[in-house]
Parts: C-alpha cells; structure tokens; sequence
C-alpha cells in the first residue's frame, strides 16, 4: 500500500522539481542576436591547434586571453565582419617542457625551433561572410610570425542570448580550419612533426 502514497508524493513535488531546473541561457536561435558590435571574451575563447608528432600521435595545444570584435547584422549576415587577435607568447600546453621549447630561442643564435621567446601576436581579419543557415565561410587574411596569408574558416554558430553574470547580451561561435605552419614561417622538424596544423576555434563574443 505505501507504494502507491509513494507515486502521490512525487507526483505532488515534481512542478517543484521542474522550478529548481536551470535553463541554459544560450540557444541556437538566430533571433536572439542582437545587431551591433561584440568584443570578445577572452575568459572563454580558446584557440586549439592539434600537429602529428613523428607518425604516433596527434598532440593538441591551446591559445587562451582572445580578444577582437564582431559585427553582426542577423537581417545580413553577409556584412558581418571579425577581427581577433590570439597572443601566442601565451601558448600552452600540457607539457611545461614542450611549452617552454615552444618559446625558445634558437641555439647559438639560430632560428627559433618554434615561436621564440617574444612571439607577436597573430591576428585574423575577415574580407567576407558566406552564410548558409546556421554555418558560414568566413574568408580573411591571419598573420602569424610576421607573414600574412589568406585562411578560411568552416564556422558555426553554437548559441546567443544574455550571459547571467555579466547581464551582456552574448553570440557564440566555433569554427575549423587547417594551415600550414611552413606557410608563416614555422618550420622547425617538419615533417617529423607535421607542417598540417589544424585549428579549431571557440569564441564568446559580448555585446557592446
């Protein structure tokens, strides 16, 4: 008999159940953008680049404290336009010693391996916006190592609407792309590691 009294009881306390759920304040909803100008929030974007060391596996290090703008008209999104700036002085990775190589001068006064030790900050600048739903191709120009070349980015938007701690309205979006590290310059073990680097970015933009 107390079974069914036990069914009653949560019957009775599941609205309540329901109440204390959180919602999640970004959706894939197109009309929760807001037009204007975003910046970006370095907090929580991140860069991820993935080489393949000597044939056995793939290694994966990050780019943290993004910053840049956005903007975005959701009525034409042809128009919309970004511009971040990824400091690589702060790679890491999760190796001390191989983010420390990362950044280290060349010996004897050679090439650096790598980035070396006072890397510029590389940047990517949009030229156009091709959408299709919620994805698009964002054409632009990255420097990287003082060189600039032509990338394009396979992007996707992941979600809009109002961050509950900063009361900012928020756009998000991830995107991929592969470059070729000797392109910029970066050629240090190629191709024992590999010249292919893959990118893979996140980006949280405020609104203004």
């Amino acid at each position: 008999m107390r079974y069914p009294l036990i069914l009653v009881a949560l019957a009775a306390t599941a609205p309540l159940f329901a109440q204390s759920t959180p919602q999640i304040p970004g959706q894939v909803d197109a009309t929760r953008v807001v037009a204007g100008s975003y910046a970006a929030d370095p907090a929580h974007s991140l860069i991820a680049w993935e080489v393949n060391h000597f044939g056995f596996s793939d290694y994966i290090g990050l780019f943290g404290d993004i910053t840049g703008t956005l903007t975005i008209d959701p009525a034409n999104l042809s128009a919309a336009s970004v511009d971040v700036t990824i400091p690589v002085a702060k790679v890491t990775t999760a190796s001390a010693g191989l983010t420390d190589h990362l950044l280290r001068a060349g010996k004897d006064g050679a090439k650096p391996d790598f980035f070396g030790p006072e890397p510029g900050d590389a940047r990517f600048v949009s030229t156009s916006v091709t959408p299709a739903g919620n994805s698009a191709k964002i054409a632009g120009n990255l420097t990287l190592n003082g060189i600039t070349k032509p990338v394009t980015l396979d992007a996707e938007f992941t979600g809009a609407g109002t961050n509950p701690f900063s009361e900012k309205g928020t756009v998000g979006f991830s995107a991929t792309t592969m470059i070729k590290r000797s392109d910029f310059g970066v050629d240090g073990f190629i191709p024992l590691v590999s010249d292919e680097v893959e990118l893979e970015i996140h980006v949280a933009f405020e609104k203004n």
